[in-house]
């Protein structure tokens, strides 16, 4: 079948809301053309950046291109019809790539295995093998606070979405709550976990504006859910068989698991303080263990209410947070509902509809090692997965479908991080050095930051877009700017 000189087509918003009537357009036109007619269709005053999908496939250089790979992949699409085209605002704010080291902060005595920003991009915390969280000013890149009390190597970390929080967790499995503000402990340390806990995901803003509930999950087999508040366990999640890698919250009252067992969990759990979960769905499909999961919505339930560009008014009640933060949430979700990925030691990655199937959407191939982290891009459009191979993939974030590989690293790549606005992605590697890439030219790094004097174990990208934030086990953190 051949593509014809000029299609019919129609424009449908994510909100299944179609911008003025059907229009026919040249084959030849490209994704820049087709966005200059739906800000016409639409009236905007002021021009908006789109995306364009046709059959979920992005349209990238011309209509014909895309139309082609259609027929090609599906056996074609009818002339005689309208051809719906999906469009997709993009991000008005634009982060600048990270090309400099501008601080060097030392402080911990051992590797720095965790380092993250507040939901507002402020404040910056660590923690690492010396068993001592650090608050630090991002601004003056000076320490503000290091918070003693844990009797092992500090393995994960965790920042509630309304800022007010931090949580740590331990090797021995101790979990302590930390007070952003002056660096002080909330309460006694939470202690339950028999093993070392894995990771810690809060309860989004949009469902709880206080943000005193988080979950933990661990290697004695269990999650538990917590409430700040009390200093209690509310309820243990068990059901797996063998150790729990990764716990998300999702932003419709479910918690995703995944585990070593080789499956995922979806649990429905109620609030009130009560915590009663049930077992909804377990989505199988990896032959080996599961090291991590994403949701398409981990950046909007991560930030809650702060947004690139937009600064939140300092009289705001909760009420508006919470609307604000539930508007994000929709927008990002959609009518398609949360897409989750996981990532495993077989090699692949499957991309999920949790909260409808238990079938994925789709098995993700291509890596030739165990794919050790991935993330899904702030705005939901891509999937990026770190693994062994040293390799970096890109994923289309609704399909699944492969779209690039980023070759440069030199050893295993451990951990990636997106820019707010999800033009760049940056990851850290073994290789003692953290690479910036660039969604739209995928043949080389961007910029290759080196200075770290070993392994680079985890990295940040601040939410207001201004700076990056890696942890080596040089012992040291280092912040880059434009």
């Amino acid at each position: 079948a051949q593509v014809p000189s000029s299609v019919i087509v129609k424009f449908l918003s994510q909100e299944n809301e179609f911008a003025g009537s059907p229009v026919e357009v040249p084959s030849d036109s490209s994704s820049k053309q087709l966005e200059e007619l739906v800000n016409s269709l639409l009236e905007n005053h002021e021009k908006l950046p789109y995306a364009f999908y046709i059959n979920d496939i992005e349209v990238v250089g011309s209509l014909r291109d895309t139309l082609q790979s259609l027929i090609e992949s599906s056996g074609g699409f009818s002339t005689e019809d309208t051809l719906t085209i999906n469009y997709q605002p993009l991000s008005l704010y634009k982060v600048r790539p990270v090309t400099r080291c501008v601080e060097t902060m030392p402080g911990h005595t051992d590797a720095v295995i965790h380092v993250s920003y507040s939901p507002d991009g402020k404040r910056l915390a660590s923690g690492g093998g010396d068993m001592s969280v650090r608050f630090w000013n991002v601004t003056t890149s000076m320490p503000m606070f290091t918070c003693q009390g844990h009797q092992h190597h500090v393995l994960c970390t965790a920042w509630s979405p309304n800022g007010q929080h931090f949580v740590s967790a331990d090797r021995s499995g101790e979990i302590r709550v930390w007070d952003p503000a002056n660096g002080s402990q909330r309460g006694s340390p939470m202690r339950g976990h028999r093993k070392w806990v894995t990771s810690i995901s809060f309860e989004p803003l949009h469902m709880d504006v206080n943000s005193v509930r988080f979950a933990t999950s661990s290697k004695d087999n269990t999650v538990k859910v917590w409430n700040i508040l009390t200093g209690l366990c509310e309820t243990t999640i068990c059901g797996h068989t063998d150790s729990v890698e990764c716990v998300k919250w999702g932003g419709a009252g479910l918690i995703y698991t995944c585990s070593r067992d080789r499956t995922i969990k979806v649990w429905a759990v109620d609030g009130n303080g009560r915590s009663q979960q049930k077992l909804v769905r377990t989505l199988s499909g990896h032959a080996h263990r599961i090291n991590s999961l994403a949701l398409n919505c981990d950046y909007v339930c991560r930030t809650g209410v702060h947004q690139l560009g937009e600064a939140v008014p300092p009289d705001a009640t909760p009420e508006t947070l919470q609307e604000v933060a539930l508007q994000r949430y929709q927008e990002i979700v959609g009518n398609d509902g949360e897409r989750l990925v996981s990532c495993s030691d077989d090699f692949t990655l499957f991309i999920w509809k949790p909260q409808t199937d238990k079938s994925p959407l789709q098995r993700m191939t291509g890596h030739q090692q165990a794919v050790n982290h991935i993330a899904f891009s702030p705005d939901g459009r891509y999937v990026a997965s770190a693994s062994f191979d040293k390799k970096v993939k890109l994923w289309c974030g609704k399909t699944g479908r492969f779209l690039a590989t980023l070759t440069g690293h030199v050893a295993a790549v451990y951990q990636v991080t997106w820019s707010a606005d999800s033009s760049f992605v940056a990851s850290a590697s073994k290789d003692s050095t953290v690479k910036v890439w660039s969604t739209k030219d995928t043949k080389k790094a961007l910029h290759t930051l080196a200075g770290h004097e070993d392994e680079v174990y985890t990295l940040d990208w601040s939410p207001n877009g201004a700076s990056l934030a890696s942890g080596s086990k040089d012992r040291t953190i280092k912040i880059w700017h434009h």
